[in-house]
């Protein structure tokens, strides 16, 4: 048997915001700053947001501007340069 780790969020409004570090990894980093994760590519980035909040596409936004793995737990993600990914 298999064990599979439940998605970290309940509500699909969750927002999860991803994109390219100053490094070039992607991020893919909750709004609220409760998971997140870094990835070598936009792919796993989507797919481990899609898994965390409950496979809603319409709730991940990909940013056009740099974005750093906060593990703090506030993160200020201005409206601008975003775009969805759904």
């Amino acid at each position: 048997m298999k064990l599979v780790e439940p998605p970290s969020c309940s509500s699909a409004s969750t927002i999860v915001f991803i994109g390219k570090n100053s490094r070039g990894n992607w991020v893919a980093q909750e709004q609220n700053g409760l998971y997140g994760g870094l990835f070598v590519n936009r792919a796993q980035a989507v797919k481990y947001a899609l898994f965390e909040n409950g496979h809603h596409p319409e709730t991940i936004i990909e940013l056009s501007r740099e974005i750093e793995l906060d593990t703090g737990s506030k993160l200020p993600f201005p409206a601008a340069g975003t775009r969805r990914v759904a």
